[in-house]
């Protein structure tokens, strides 16, 4: 039996892989496979993944991209979820801000440098007509202290996704002027180095576990019911979040996806270079040959 520890926000995105976790799916095949939340989000497992802390990440596309251009010592496996991510742009109940016109300039609440919420405030600013050299930001760790900023006036806004921020836009916390659509699959699954290259067919097993659970999915009896007990939904908003929502069966990540990101980076300044795409991919074929 091997150790392997995995991460990933605690969202509904997720979810295929507690029920994998909940079924000891793994250890079938000697792996003893560990969650860990990460709160703080892709930053924070930008970091895990780099110190060792977990060694698979199920991390947003834009995020780790940026970070092993920027030395991280992983690649990207596969896409773990193959829709956009849709990011609400919220101010505090309590403020007059009605429209994003109105945010240029204005503080804005993200959890690290190189977080989705970084990231995609740029991509928002790029597609507003914005000046991406003045935007000003607040460091907040994570969604708890992105609310507790807009309440205490330490940020104009905050960036984070829709569903997941829609309970705190219904109790009155939040309020949102807008959405941002990532204009690329939303997240990936990225394993380190040093991982891959120790246990390639572990890792390939991992995958055959949780693509096979993604095909089934949205077809689980009563799933939307468990995910709006669970995460605190509403039914009718987890019933369009699973509608516009789609997992990976399998497909592999090509050397065009990974280059058309990057293209996009590029353009909305996120990065100022570019690397060659095959150096973000991992290909079990070649691995297996190493050995």
């Amino acid at each position: 039996m091997i150790d392997l520890k995995i991460g990933g926000v605690p969202e509904h995105f997720n979810y295929p892989w507690y029920l994998t976790l909940k079924n000891k799916e793994y250890q079938k095949h000697d792996i003893n496979l560990r969650w860990k939340d990460y709160h703080g989000g892709t930053g924070d497992m930008c970091k895990a993944l780099r110190s060792g802390e977990t060694d698979i990440a199920i991390i947003l596309t834009e995020g780790i991209i940026k970070d092993i251009i920027d030395g991280n010592p992983s690649k990207i496996l596969q896409t773990f979820v193959t829709s956009p991510l849709i990011w609400g742009i919220h101010v505090s109940a309590k403020s007059t801000f009605k429209e994003i016109s109105e945010l240029e300039s204005k503080r804005i609440a993200i959890s690290r440098y190189g977080s989705g919420s970084h990231l995609m405030a740029i991509v928002n600013a790029y597609n507003q007509g914005w000046n991406i050299e003045n935007l000003n930001f607040v460091v907040v760790k994570n969604l708890e202290g992105g609310i507790e900023a807009l309440q205490n006036n330490e940020a104009d806004y905050f960036m984070w996704e829709h569903f997941t921020t829609k309970p705190y836009v219904d109790q009155g916390i939040f309020k949102r002027v807008g959405n941002c659509p990532t204009p690329w699959p939303c997240f990936v699954i990225a394993v380190r180095n040093e991982i891959l290259e120790k246990y390639p067919e572990k890792i390939a097993k991992i995958l055959e576990v949780i693509n096979q659970t993604n095909t089934q999915f949205k077809s689980t009896e009563n799933i939307d019911l468990v995910l709006s007990e669970r995460y605190h939904q509403q039914l009718v908003d987890v019933k369009k979040w699973l509608s516009i929502t789609e997992w990976n069966h399998g497909e592999p990540v090509s050397e065009e996806f990974i280059s058309e990101v990057q293209n996009k980076l590029l353009q909305f300044n996120v990065i100022n270079k570019k690397k060659n795409s095959k150096e973000f991919i991992c290909t079990f074929r070649a691995l297996n040959n190493n050995q």
